[in-house]
C-alpha cells in the first residue's frame, strides 16, 4: 500500500524583532553562539526536509517552523521515520538510532535506493545550506552539498560547524533511546551536558584534567614506590658496608698478585730474548767461517776454471777438424761414385758399338716384319663393328641417384636436429642430475645436524629403508626433517622449537605392514615409527586469521609457513597442534596480551613464545614466555617441491632421449638403404661408363697401335749407316774418358788434405787429454777445502734453525705476554717495583695469594651486590628527583586548568539548577541539579539530578530504582528544557518524551516546553507524540505537524498543502469513500 505524508504549519511562527532577543534578564546567561534573524530562524536551524523511499514514506516534504515543532500522528505513520531521516541525513550513524545498523536496510521495502534531502538555514537570511544523502540497498552513500558531490568529511565540517550534535542526548533524543537517558551515569550526563551547553573547550578541558588526574596519579605511585626502594637499597648497603672493606682488601691483595702474574710471561719472554741473541751471535759466528771457506774454494777453483776453458776451446778446434775430415771423406765417395758411373757408361758405349755392327745384317728384314705389323693392325680396326654409348639410361640412371641423394641428405639433416635435440635433452639431464646431487648433499648436511643432535644411527637407518624400499606396500617418508621445507628461514626456528623432536628423527608409514616392518628393523637405531591413517579427527577447528590479529601483526598459522607432503604436513599439524599456533611481528611482542584476548593460545614472534592455558578447575588463564632460540636443524633446509620437480624433469628427459634415440635409429637406417640403393645405382652406371670407356679405348690403343708401328717403320727407315753410328759412339766415349781424368786428379788433392787434418785432430786430441789430466789433479786437491765448506754450510743452517726456533718462541712468548698486558710507562714503572727473577716472583705471587685467602667473608657476591645497589641508588636518586619535577609541573598544570574549568562549570550547573528547580516546582513537589565534585578524581565528576514528587519523600537522585517511568520522563523533559536557552545546538530533537505522564505533569510539561520555546535565542525543538491532550495552550511559538497515511491520502495531502482547511480535508475524504 503506498504511504504519503506531508507537513503543514498549523499556526504560523511569530516573527520577533531585534527587541525580542535582548529582553531583561538576557544578561544574566552566557552568550549564545547564534543570533536569530529577521525570518525568526537561528544559522544551522532546519527550514525543510524532503525524504523519497525512506523507510515507511515514498516522498515527503516538510517545512517545520523555527521555534517547537509538534510532530503529531498515530503511531506507525511513520513519526520516528522523520527523527531517523535527521540523525542519517545529518551524517549520523545508524547505530545511534537503535534500530538496523546497516544503512542499506533504511531503503523502503520494495525500493532499491532512496535519498534525504536536508535544508539549513545559513548565517544569513536567505542563505539555506542543503544537505543530501543517497542510499542503498547495498549499504552505499553518496553525499552532496548544496547540490554538489562531496566526501563524507564535508558533510561532517557542515554539520560540526554549527554544532549539531545528533550522538549527545541530550540534544537528539529518539524514541528507541529514550531510556538510555535515564541509564545515564552522573559522570556520562555531566559529558553530554558539557558537549551541548557548554563552551567547545569546557568538555576539551575535561578531558585534559581527566588525563592529567591520571599521569599525576601514576606519578605519585611511581615517586612512592622508588623512595621505598631507595631506602630499601640504602638500609641493605649501610649493613654490608664491613663486609665490602674485607672483600675490597681481599680484592687488592688478588689485583697485585694478578699484577705480578703479568710480570711472569715478561720475565719468560726475556729469557727467550737472551736465548734469541745468543743464537744469532752462533749464526753470524757460522756465517763467518763459511765465507772463509768459500773464500779460499774460489781462489783455488779460478786456475782449474781457466784450464776447462782452454780444454772447451780445444774440443772446439776438435770438433770442426773432425767436421773437415768428414766433408773430405764424403766428397772421396762421390768421386769414387762418379768414376764409377763414368766407367760403367764407357761399357755401354762399347757394346753398343758391337751390337751396331750384328745389328746391320738384319735391318732388312726388321723393316719387312714391321710393314706386314702395320698392314695387319689397320686390317684389326677396319673390322671391328660400330659402338653406340647407351646415353639414355645413364641419364636415368643419375636422375634416380640424385632423387636418392636428395632423399638420403634431408635424413641426415633430420638426424643432425635429432642428435642436436638429443645433446640439450642429455644437456638438461645432466644438470638435473647435478642438481639432484647438490640437494643430496643438503640432505646429508640435514642427517648430520640430526646425528649432532644425537640420532647417532640416523644414517644407517635411511641407508636400510633406501635398501629396502621394494619391501614396502606404501610410500614411505623420512626422517620428516628432509620432507620439510619453510620458505621463510626466519620461521624455521618457530617450528623447530615447537615440534617436538623425535618426530624430526621419525619416519612416516602409511601401512600398519610398512609400520610393523620398520619398527622392528629400525629399533637398533633407536628412530621412531609413525603410522599416517589418513582420518585424522579435528577436535577444535583452526582459528583463521582476522582483521583483528592483522592490525596486531599476526599475519600466518605455524600450519601455513612450510611444504610437504599431506602425509607429513597432517602428522607434524596432529602431532604438534600446529594450525593453533601463531606467528607475529615485532609489534605483536608488544602487544602479546592483546593477541590472547581475540583467542589465541600460542604465539611466536622474532624475540619469544608465548603460552596462554586455561585451568580445568577455576577457568583462570595462565601464562608462559619463553625466548625463541636459534634453528640447529633447519641449518641447510630440503625445497621438497624442487626435488619432486627434478624427479619428474628427470624421468621427463629420460623418456625424450630414448624417443630421440629410436628416432636417430629409425633415420640412420632409412639413409643407410637409401645410400645403399644409390650406391649400388652408382655402380650400375659406372660398369656402363667403364664399358664405354673400354670400347672407346679398345679402338683408341688400336689407332695408336697402327700409328706407333708407322713410325717405327719411318725410323727403321730413317736409321743412320754403319759407319756414321760407330764414329759417334767413339766420341762419346773419349770425353767420358776426359772426366775421368778430371776426377782422378781431384782425388789426389782430397787424399792430401785429409791426411793434413788427421794429423792436426791427434795433436789436439792429445792436448785435450793432458789438460784433463791437471785439471784432475787440481780437483783431487780441492776435495778437502770443499768438505769444510760443506760441513761449514750445515752448521751455518743448524744455526739458522735454532735462530728462527728462538724466534718462533721469542714471538709465542711475546704474545703470551702481551695477552696477559701490554706494556706501557705506567706498567713498567710498576714492574720495576717487582722481583726480577721468576722463581722470587712466582714466590711474592703464591704469600699475596694466601693473604688473600685468608681473608674470610660469607658472601662471596658482596662487592657485587653492593656495587650494583649504589648504581641503582644514584639512578633511582635521579630517577625520583625527574618524578617530582614532572609532578610538581603536572600539579601545577591541573590547578591552572582547574581555575578556568571549575568555575565555568559550576557556574554552568548552577544556571541549570536555578531553571530545573523552578520549573519542578510547577509540576512536581521540588527539583534540583548539582555538580557532584571528587577533588583531584576528575574522571568521577558527575551532574546528579535529584527529585521527589511527594510532600512526605526526600529528593532522590534520578534513577530506574526510585522514580517510575512517566516520572523519568517529566524529570528528563524538565531537564532539556533547563537546557534549552543554554545551548549553543541549533536544534533539539524529543521523541515521545509524555508517554506514561498521567494528564497533569503532561499539560505542564507542555506549558513548559511552550514557555521555553517563546524565548528568544533559544533552539530549534521537534517533540514528537502520538496525541496531545485537549485545550493546551498554543502561542506563535508552536507549528504542529501532522502526519497522516492511508490509500487514499494523495489529493487530501495536496489540498492540505494548498492552505484549506480540515472541513474541506474531510469533504474530500468522503466522497472517495
Amino acid at each position: 500500500m503506498a504511504m504519503q505524508a506531508e507537513g503543514r504549519l498549523q499556526h504560523p511562527p511569530r516573527k520577533h524583532s531585534r527587541a525580542d532577543e535582548s529582553t531583561p534578564g538576557s544578561s544574566s546567561k552566557r552568550p549564545t553562539l547564534f543570533v536569530r534573524g529577521e525570518d525568526d530562524y537561528l544559522p544551522g536551524n532546519i527550514v525543510e526536509i524532503e525524504i523519497h523511499n525512506f523507510m515507511t514514506y515514498n516522498h515527503l516534504r516538510s517545512k517545520p517552523g523555527s521555534r517547537l515543532n509538534l510532530v503529531i500522528g498515530p503511531n506507525g505513520t511513520g513519526k520516528s521515520s522523520l527523527v531517523c531521516a535527521i540523525a542519517i541525513g545529518l551524517a549520523g550513524e545508524p547505530q545511534l538510532l537503535g534500530r538496523a545498523s546497516n544503512i542499506g536496510d533504511y531503503v523502503k521495502r520494495g525500493e532499491e535506493s532512496g535519498w534525504i534531502k536536508i535544508s539549513l538555514r545559513g548565517n544569513k537570511a536567505g542563505e539555506t545550506i542543503t544537505v543530501t544523502r543517497k542510499i542503498d540497498r547495498q549499504n552505499k552513500s553518496e553525499w552532496q552539498l548544496n547540490g554538489r558531490i562531496v566526501p563524507k568529511r564535508d558533510v561532517l565540517d557542515t554539520v560540526h560547524k554549527f554544532n549539531i550534535q545528533v550522538g549527545n542526548l541530550t540534544q537528539f533524543l529518539p524514541q528507541d533511546r529514550v531510556c538510555e537517558f535515564a541509564k545515564l551515569s552522573p559522570v556520562q550526563l555531566l559529558e553530554e551536558t558539557e558537549k551541548a551547553v557548554g563552551d567547545q573547550e569546557l568538555s576539551v578541558q575535561h578531558r585534559a584534567l581527566i588525563d592529567k588526574s591520571c599521569s599525576l596519579k601514576r606519578l605519585e605511585i611511581t615517586v612512592k614506590q622508588n623512595e621505598e626502594t631507595l631506602n630499601q637499597l640504602k638500609a641493605q648497603n649501610a649493613e654490608q658496608e664491613k663486609d665490602v672493606e674485607r672483600v675490597r682488601q681481599r680484592e687488592q691483595l688478588l689485583q697485585k698478585a694478578e699484577s705480578m702474574k703479568k710480570k711472569l710471561p715478561w720475565l719468560k719472554y726475556d729469557m727467550r730474548k737472551m736465548q734469541y741473541m745468543e743464537a744469532k751471535e752462533k749464526e753470524k759466528e757460522a756465517k763467518r767461517k763459511r765465507d772463509e771457506i768459500a773464500r779460499a774454494i774460489a781462489v783455488q777453483k779460478n786456475p782449474i776454471e781457466e784450464k776447462k776453458q782452454q780444454k772447451l776451446k780445444l774440443e772446439a778446434t776438435c770438433k770442426k777438424l773432425n767436421s773437415n775430415i768428414s766433408s773430405n771423406d764424403k766428397k772421396r765417395r762421390e768421386i769414387i761414385q762418379m768414376e764409377n758411373q763414368l766407367s760403367v757408361q764407357v761399357r755401354a758405349k762399347v757394346s753398343e758399338i758391337e751390337e751396331v755392327k750384328k745389328r746391320e745384317e738384319s735391318q732388312q728384314e726388321r723393316i719387312a716384319r714391321a710393314k706386314d705389323d702395320l698392314r695387319a693392325a689397320e686390317a684389326e680396326l677396319a673390322q671391328l663393328p660400330v659402338y653406340e654409348p647407351p646415353k639414355e639410361e645413364i641419364e636415368n640412371l643419375g636422375a634416380r641417384i640424385r632423387e636418392l641423394e636428395v632423399s638420403a641428405s634431408e635424413r641426415r639433416s633430420s638426424k643432425r636436429e635429432k642428435v642436436s635435440m638429443l645433446d640439450q635433452e642429455r644437456s638438461t639431464l645432466n644438470r638435473c642430475l647435478a642438481r639432484l646431487k647438490d640437494i643430496e648433499n643438503t640432505n646429508t648436511r640435514l642427517l648430520q645436524a640430526l646425528k649432532d643432535s644425537g640420532a647417532s644411527h640416523i644414517f644407517e637407518a635411511v641407508e636400510w629403508v633406501k635398501n629396502h624400499s621394494n619391501d614396502f606396500k606404501e610410500k614411505v617418508y623420512g626422517p620428516v626433517l628432509l620432507e620439510v621445507n619453510v620458505s621463510n628461514k626466519s620461521h624455521t626456528a618457530y617450528l623447530e622449537g615447537h615440534v617436538p623432536y623425535y618426530i624430526w628423527k621419525s619416519f612416516i608409514t602409511q601401512d600398519p605392514y610398512d609400520r610393523d616392518l620398520l619398527v622392528k628393523n629400525l629399533k637398533p637405531f633407536d628412530i621412531p615409527v609413525l603410522n599416517y591413517t589418513g582420518n585424522r579427527l579435528t577436535q577444535n577447528k583452526p582459528l583463521p586469521v582476522s582483521d583483528a590479529m592483522h592490525k596486531l601483526g599476526i599475519m600466518s598459522r605455524l600450519d601455513e609457513v612450510f611444504e610437504a607432503p599431506s602425509a607429513v604436513k597432517e602428522v607434524l599439524i596432529s602431532q604438534a597442534a600446529l594450525d593453533h599456533s601463531f606467528i607475529g611481528s615485532e609489534e605483536t611482542n608488544c602487544r602479546a596480551d592483546d593477541a590472547n584476548k581475540l583467542g589465541v593460545m600460542d604465539l611466536w614472534t622474532p624475540e619469544n613464545h608465548y603460552r596462554w592455558s586455561r585451568s580445568r578447575y577455576g577457568g583462570h588463564i595462565s601464562a608462559s614466555v619463553n625466548p625463541v632460540n636459534g634453528s640447529r636443524l633447519f641449518a641447510s633446509n630440503v625445497d621438497t617441491r624442487e626435488v619432486n620437480e627434478l624427479a619428474y624433469k628427470r624421468r621427463e628427459c629420460e623418456e625424450h632421449i630414448a624417443r630421440i634415440d629410436e628416432d636417430i635409429k629409425s633415420i640412420s637406417s632409412e639413409q643407410r638403404h637409401l645410400e645403399d640403393e644409390a650406391a649400388n645405382l652408382h655402380r650400375k652406371r659406372e660398369d656402363i661408363v667403364n664399358n664405354v670407356r673400354l670400347e672407346r679405348r679398345k679402338r683408341q690403343e688400336m689407332a695408336n697401335r697402327i700409328d706407333q708401328r708407322k713410325r717405327k717403320l719411318e725410323s727403321m727407315e730413317k736409321e743412320e749407316d754403319l759407319e756414321t753410328t760407330i764414329s759417334r759412339l767413339t766420341d762419346m766415349i773419349g770425353n767420358l774418358n776426359v772426366q775421368r781424368f778430371k776426377h782422378a786428379v781431384e782425388m789426389k788433392n782430397l787424399l792430401i788434405e785429409a791426411v793434413s787434418l788427421k794429423r792436426r785432430f791427434a795433436e789436439e786430441q792429445l792436448t785435450i787429454i793432458e789438460l784433463d789430466m791437471k785439471v784432475r789433479d787440481m780437483e783431487r786437491e780441492l776435495r778437502e777445502p770443499e768438505k769444510n765448506g760443506i760441513q761449514a754450510q750445515q752448521e751455518l743452517d743448524l744455526c739458522k734453525d735454532e735462530l728462527e726456533r728462538c724466534k718462533r718462541h721469542l714471538q709465542i712468548a711475546k704474545d703470551a705476554a702481551e695477552s696477559v698486558a701490554k706494556l706501557n710507562p705506567e706498567l713498567q714503572r710498576a714492574f720495576e717495583e717487582m722481583p726480577e727473577t721468576v722463581e722470587e716472583l712466582e714466590a711474592a705471587i703464591q704469600d699475596c695469594t694466601a693473604q688473600a685467602n685468608a681473608v674470610m667473608f660469607l658472601n662471596p657476591n658482596v662487592l657485587d651486590e653492593y656495587e650494583r645497589r649504589c648504581e641503582k641508588i644514584s639512578s633511582l636518586t635521579l630517577k625520583v628527583e625527574e618524578d617530582k619535577l614532572a609532578l610538581n609541573n603536572i600539579l601545577t598544570e591541573i590547578n591552572n586548568l582547574k581555575e578556568t574549568w571549575l568555575p565555568t562549570l559550576r557556574s554552568l550547573v548552577t544556571r541549570i539548577d536555578e531553571t530545573f528547580g523552578k520549573n519542578f516546582q510547577e509540576m512536581a513537589v521540588a527539583g534540583e541539579v548539582t555538580l557532584d565534585e571528587h577533588g583531584m578524581d576528575f574522571d568521577k565528576y558527575g551532574i546528579l539530578i535529584k527529585v521527589k514528587f511527594r510532600q512526605t519523600g526526600q529528593l532522590q537522585v534520578l534513577s530506574a530504582h526510585h522514580q517510575s517511568g512517566g516520572e523519568r520522563s517529566v524529570s528528563t523533559i524538565l531537564y532539556l528544557v533547563s537546557l534549552q536557552d543554554l545551548t549553543n545546538c541549533p536544534f533539539r530533537v524529543v521523541d515521545e518524551i509524555n508517554q506514561g505522564m498521567d494528564p497533569i505533569n503532561e499539560r505542564n510539561m507542555f506549558q513548559q516546553l511552550v514557555r521555553a520555546a517563546s524565548q528568544p535565542n533559544t533552539p530549534q525543538c521537534f517533540l514528537l507524540t502520538p496525541k496531545l491532550l485537549p485545550d493546551l495552550d498554543y502561542t506563535d511559538a508552536c507549528s504542529i505537524l501532522n502526519i497522516m497515511n492511508g490509500p487514499w491520502i494523495d489529493k487530501p495531502s495536496k489540498v492540505w498543502s494548498s492552505g484549506a482547511n480540515w472541513g474541506t480535508v474531510t469533504e474530500i475524504m468522503s466522497r472517495q469513500s
